[in-house]
């Protein structure tokens, strides 16, 4: 009787999670989820940032199937260490700092392999959470939308400065520049390098300049995502440049978060990057010992499988040659589809200036559909996209972008 008596009070305690509310879906996987469950013959997905060929189809690289042969036969598993696969790190060092990087030469580069971008920001976050001295990052205005949340739950005061121009679809650079001018001092400052996701609008060489001079002078520390290099330009080393322009010696240094998802087509594979610039060969130590301290509770160590074959076409000069004009051919596809979209949209008689689609680089492009339109495009006319008006370019197709130019004309030809 006691007996039950227990079973009957424990089984009548609340549970746990009893206050655990529901949380809201991810607005990219929702859209996908809305696709795939949509019976419209001529649906169009253009949520998922994700490279697919003239078909729709995901895309195998020729160089990657050539590497997996490679890794496959050396019949290998076996623990990285904490850092991750050697021959990946520092392939990786110098696809985005160049062959003749001080921070190469002198050897102040601390990097460890690390879970694709997301993982490179969060251990990088959680890096600065422990040693920087102030827990303020400013962030540009729109970013990214996990950039928000991975600093939130480091702790950090996330905070915005100015960087789109709804009027011009393009960079707002005076209030961007005028936004950094008045940041806390000794902040954290988040740059994308190339093609910023979502607007696909980046600085140009000039306007880095005069971010790096606005940034050094007011003592903010940069933390430069780059999670798209060579999607920009189809040129990885030109798509780096702003990187290599922070390269610049001074003992602020920056720290660096890569990733390999796009550029490689390895987006399962979760293959990335984190690094801090240091002072000297002496610091980089203390600071990959610290990072190491720190991964090792997190994830233990990195996967290898993705990383082996990031370093093995990186460092053979036949594969890395292939690998770039593959890259350059995706690129390709993406520019003439920006330039089809425009194109049919004059044609139709739109009058609406529709340049930003074809000045905007990667992957992305922040159309200037408003919300209602968007509404109607996905309601009317069954073509996903986010609220913010942002296409995903790689789902448009030879097949599919007449409609949905046809699409965005009906959607914006009555607009006041």
């Amino acid at each position: 009787m006691r007996r039950f008596c227990l079973r009957l009070s424990a089984s009548a305690a609340p549970s746990p999670f009893a206050s655990v509310k529901l949380g809201p879906p991810d607005a990219i996987l929702g859209l996908t989820v809305a696709f795939n469950n949509d019976t419209f013959a001529k649906k169009v997905n253009l949520g998922v940032g994700a490279y697919r060929d003239d078909n729709g189809k995901p895309v195998v690289l020729n160089c990657v199937k050539e590497a997996e042969k490679r890794v496959l036969a050396l019949n290998n598993h076996e623990y990285a260490p904490i850092q991750g696969v050697d021959s990946f790190v520092s392939a990786a060092q110098k696809l985005i700092l160049g062959n003749n990087s001080s921070l190469l030469k002198d050897k102040r580069a601390a990097s460890v392999q690390a879970i694709s971008g997301t993982g490179s920001l969060r251990v990088g976050a959680e890096f600065l959470k422990r040693f920087f001295p102030k827990k303020i990052i400013y962030m540009p205005n729109p970013t990214w939308g996990n950039h928000t949340p991975v600093f939130k739950d480091c702790d950090f005061d996330v905070r915005q400065y100015t960087y789109y121009n709804p009027s011009t679809c393009g960079l707002n650079i005076e209030a961007l520049l005028g936004d950094l001018a008045k940041a806390e001092e000794g902040s954290v400052v988040l740059l994308h390098a190339c093609a910023h996701n979502p607007t696909g609008v980046d600085p140009t060489a000039a306007q880095w300049t005069q971010i790096k001079d606005v940034v050094r002078g007011r003592n903010l520390y940069p933390f430069i995502d780059c999670a798209y290099q060579g999607f920009a330009t189809g040129d990885p080393l030109q798509d780096a440049a702003m990187v290599r322009l922070f390269d610049d010696g001074t003992p602020n240094g920056f720290v660096l978060a890569q990733s390999f998802a796009k550029n490689f087509g390895l987006y399962g594979e979760r293959v990335g990057m984190f690094s801090v610039a240091c002072r000297d060969q002496e610091e980089a130590e203390r600071v990959l010992s610290q990072v190491k301290i720190l991964v090792r509770p997190m994830y233990s160590n990195p996967p290898i499988h993705g990383a082996r074959l990031v370093g093995t076409v990186l460092n053979d000069e036949a594969l890395a040659t292939e690998w770039r004009g593959e890259l350059k051919g995706m690129v390709d596809r993406i520019i003439l589809m920006r330039t089809e979209l425009k194109k049919t949209l004059t044609g139709l008689g739109s009058t609406l200036p529709w340049d930003h689609i074809t000045s905007q680089k990667g992957m992305f492009c922040f159309t200037g559909l408003k919300k209602d339109e968007v509404e109607r495009m996905i309601k009317e006319f069954h073509i996903y996209l986010t609220g913010d008006g942002r296409i995903s370019i790689p789902g448009l197709t030879s097949k599919n972008v007449h409609y949905v130019a046809e699409a965005m004309y009906t959607c914006t030809k009555d607009r006041k």
